[in-house]
């Protein structure tokens, strides 16, 4: 297949309270795939999706010209109740983010969850900016979660804010294999 790259990456942030932000950047994952891309995917704080049987994660384990990698431990994060632990694996996923980057082998990064793990003082924002502003030019970098600092918004190219309207959930559906995972 030939190379494709891109001249000029963009730095995407995809944020707010409805479901659906990392989906919309596994939709860009998937259509840079589909065009020859190279795509890294990094989740912070995330429960082992492959073991829990996440859809999305078990379909890219399959496909060629992408590597995800996760640092969360197992069990759910609440604010203020973090242990050194969830830290570390944070920060063992900032180094492994930084190491990527800086290898200009990939054309599409997610850091997946970052926003969420900035709010929770897992990594530092400074870094997240750092990060941003050392970026190869054409990287095309897209960073999710639910309250995004204004410091990276205002440092992205694109800023989507997916909102809450309605969702089964509220009437105790819970979520479903195929559909929220």
């Amino acid at each position: 297949m030939q190379k494709h790259h891109l001249n000029e990456g963009y730095v995407h942030v995809i944020t707010g309270d409805g479901p659906g932000k990392s989906t919309s950047a596994y939709g860009l994952a998937i259509r840079a795939l589909g065009n020859g891309l190279k795509v890294c995917i990094i989740q912070f704080m995330k429960r082992n999706a492959l073991q829990k049987g996440c859809g999305e994660i078990k379909f890219f384990k399959r496909q060629k010209n992408i590597i995800v990698r996760q640092f969360g431990t197992n069990t759910f994060l609440e604010k203020g109740k973090i242990s050194d632990e969830d830290v570390n694996l944070a920060q063992k996923g900032m180094e492994y983010a930084k190491k990527q980057i800086m290898s200009s082998k990939f054309d599409l990064m997610i850091l997946d969850e970052i926003n969420v793990a900035m709010d929770f003082k897992l990594v530092r924002m400074e870094d997240i900016v750092t990060l941003i502003k050392s970026k190869p030019k054409n990287l095309e970098l897209i960073l999710t979660g639910r309250n995004a600092p204004k410091e990276i918004i205002e440092l992205a190219d694109y800023v989507v804010v997916i909102n809450a309207i309605k969702h089964p959930f509220e009437k105790g559906v819970q979520a479903r294999k195929g559909i929220e995972y």
